[in-house]
């Protein structure tokens, strides 16, 4: 099963931008747990700052990959064109979020790209996209 990670904005600076927030480990590090982790799911990331280069990302994969697990980080509050992607292609996509958006800025408590999501994921650090991977894997474990 074939699952890429997608980042969106300030993702990049995860292990030194707001560390009692989103901890101190990079997500390069985090990923190669992740691989050990999810050893039976065939694992690729890709982050951008870019909205533009988000999007076409997800078009690029979104037919043939098995799932994507995406943190569109401050994207997620305000693209449209972001949720727009996701309901145009056939891949599921899990939302996933660090910190809890809910009980951050009110502006965070609403998403464009939810309502196009299989799931969303939110307020568990790093572990989120753990979270978001179990569910592929159990999807790949009924094959």
């Amino acid at each position: 099963m074939n699952v890429i990670i997608i980042n969106g904005p300030n993702l990049n600076l995860l292990g030194k931008r707001e560390p009692t927030i989103y901890g101190s480990e990079t997500f390069e590090q985090y990923f190669e747990r992740l691989k050990l982790k999810f050893s039976a799911l065939n694992l690729t990331y890709f982050q951008s700052n870019k909205e533009g280069e988000l999007i076409d990302k997800i078009h690029e994969v979104g037919f043939s990959i098995d799932g994507i697990v995406l943190n569109a980080g401050g994207y997620t509050h305000t693209s449209i064109a972001l949720g727009d992607a996701i309901a145009a292609v056939k891949s599921p996509v899990v939302e996933v979020h660090i910190s809890n958006v809910h009980a951050r800025e009110d502006f965070r408590h609403h998403s464009y790209l939810s309502k196009n999501c299989a799931g969303i994921i939110v307020g568990f650090g790093m572990e989120s996209y753990a979270l978001a991977l179990s569910h592929f894997a159990a999807k790949h474990s009924k094959l």
